[in-house]
């Protein structure tokens, strides 16, 4: 609804020579019921200021000529702010639409090509709460890019390559171990021996680097451990993933070892390298360190790794990628990027962006932690949440608790997560989010089911004559409003890669609806309003898309 409005205001400011203005910004909605209307432009000043015009001329020339279908006639408040007001009509017509089985986020007129990077933990290595906010925020944004008709391809870059493998394979090699029969935990601990004995042992070094010259060079003993380690820690992983619902595929860093030679030497042949105390260097302007993409010993790192997968996504086709990884590493995807566009692999019209976030904090205000002061095993919250999930719905009764209750605490880690603005650290606590007080996944699960019980009630009742054509009371009319604000609310998370930003409004979807329910009666004895049940019906349905694009699935009845 606000882009129909951007586009007849920058049809006026074309007309009026003005060039590369972004009329998005200057549409906004008016909050709640305003006197002054539902949606203002406050384009006037910045007009004012190029045509060199007052502004408030201009902001009676832009009531005047912006005339769209959901809006009334503009009216000019204050000095030069035009405020637009919806029709009851056309809010009408649009809940019918989606009563009637309207898709409720039309698809984008021009689809992309999306890559989307996140989660990526290590082979042989737990899954933690660090890859928490990754793997949850990177399959919303895979479902909102999904949804609006993008292909989207979503890519765990994988941690499966470099000298820890050759410690952990000498290690397993040493001990006579069978890798296919041990877990990622029992890795995870053999691991930390491996490294022990690295730090002190030379002859257990001179053997970790022959393991990965071994792995290197394709040695079958090598090879087959390596393997061993990827498949067992592949399933665990996928573990994690189904009990949160995420779909996504492993690519790992050694799938890109093969091109880093060539992107050394290209980087060369484009006169790109520096070398500075040995180490093959791109020096950026406005950054105070070089990109290092071969260290003196001969050796790559992340950044060498990096720019092959960059460059083999867009030979793949690849329109748009996002990296979503912690705010850490910004500043090495900002100089990663940076040198792929220097060196051509990357096109301007290529989108390539970090998506970083914040700490997921313990009660303490520190980084989530266990007691000993590793890094809390993802498997075990989520154990926990099921175990709560239970307690609350035994506590609520209804039919199957167990099943019902680990749906509940699954879903609550989810949607505390995607609560919360990215990029703010936030405080893990089970006792919020799995609480039906709040902006919480059991809150918003019972109020679906709620409304879905009003639905399943109504269908047995009769419809009142004339009820779905009335105009609307003041509660049909705000829960209308928000309800017609889906697509803009997703079309903003999308572009700002911000899920928090559909959970706030579905929050605030679910307050709306209460208040019309307290106020307007839509089941009466035996008779039906039909224009409030399809308020209700649509309320359902948004409530229901909402939360799929978040990743949290509806119960139809707890």
């Amino acid at each position: 609804m606000l882009d129909v409005l951007a586009d007849a205001l920058a049809a006026a400011v074309a007309k009026r020579g003005v060039e590369d203005f972004a009329a998005a910004r200057f549409v906004q909605r008016n909050r709640g019921d305003s006197e002054y209307g539902d949606v203002q432009v406050n384009a006037a000043f910045a007009l004012a200021k190029q045509l060199r015009r007052d502004p408030a001329e201009i902001a009676a020339e832009l009531a005047e000529e912006i005339q769209v279908a959901p809006f009334e006639r503009g009216e000019v408040s204050g000095r030069a702010f035009v405020n637009f007001r919806i029709r009851d009509a056309w809010l009408v017509e649009e809940i019918d639409r989606r009563a009637a089985g309207g898709e409720l986020l039309p698809k984008a007129t021009a689809s992309e090509q999306v890559i989307v990077d996140f989660s990526s933990p290590n082979v042989a290595k737990e899954m933690h709460v660090g890859h928490l906010r990754s793997t949850i925020i990177g399959d919303s944004l895979s479902r909102v890019f999904e949804a609006r008709g993008d292909r989207v391809d979503r890519v765990s870059h994988v941690g499966d390559w470099g000298t820890q493998f050759g410690m952990l394979i000498q290690f397993i090699r040493e001990r006579d171990l069978d890798p296919g029969s041990l877990s990622v935990a029992e890795l995870d601990v053999l691991y930390k021996e491996a490294k022990g004995r690295f730090d002190q042992d030379p002859a257990f070094q001179d053997g970790a680097r022959q393991a990965v010259v071994a792995l290197q060079a394709g040695e079958e003993w090598a090879r087959a451990t390596w393997q061993a380690l990827r498949r067992q820690s592949e399933a665990e992983f996928h573990q994690v993933y189904d009990r949160l619902g995420v779909t996504v595929r492993e690519v790992g860093e050694s799938f890109y070892q093969p091109l880093l030679p060539e992107v050394v030497s290209e980087l060369e042949a484009k006169g790109l390298i520096t070398v500075d105390d040995g180490a093959k260097c791109v020096f950026l302007e406005g950054h105070s360190i070089p990109l290092i993409v071969q260290k003196a010993d001969g050796g790559y790192n992340y950044a060498t790794t990096d720019l092959a997968a960059v460059r083999h996504r867009v030979a793949e086709g690849f329109d748009r990628m996002v990296y979503v990884v912690d705010h850490g590493q910004s500043q090495h995807f900002g100089m990663v990027f940076a040198v792929a566009r220097k060196a051509g692999w990357l096109p301007d019209e290529v989108v390539a962006v970090h998506v970083p976030f914040g700490l997921v904090l313990g009660e303490d205000g520190k980084r989530l932690r266990t007691r000993s002061g590793d890094s809390v095993p993802l498997r075990s919250l989520l154990e926990e949440a099921e175990q709560r999930g239970v307690a609350l719905a035994r506590d609520r009764g209804g039919e199957d608790p167990d099943r019902v209750g680990a749906h509940l605490g699954l879903s609550a880690i989810r949607y505390a997560e995607l609560s919360h603005n990215r990029m703010t650290n936030y405080v893990f606590s089970f006792d919020k989010m799995v609480s039906l007080d709040g902006n919480t996944a059991p809150y918003m699960l019972y109020a679906y089911a709620r409304i879905r019980g009003i639905v399943d009630k109504a269908a047995t009742g009769r419809p009142v004559e004339g009820s779905d054509a009335r105009p609307l009371d003041d509660a049909e009319r705000a829960l209308a409003k928000v309800l017609v604000d889906f697509e803009d609310v997703v079309a903003r998370a999308t572009a700002e890669y911000q899920p928090s930003d559909i959970s706030e409004y579905l929050f605030g979807l679910s307050q709306e609806f209460n208040r019309f329910y307290e106020q307007a009666r839509v089941v009466s004895g035996d008779e039906v309003d039909v224009l409030r049940l399809r308020l209700v019906e649509v309320t359902a349905a948004t409530l229901r898309a909402g939360l799929d694009l978040l990743g949290v699935q509806v119960l139809e009845r707890i």
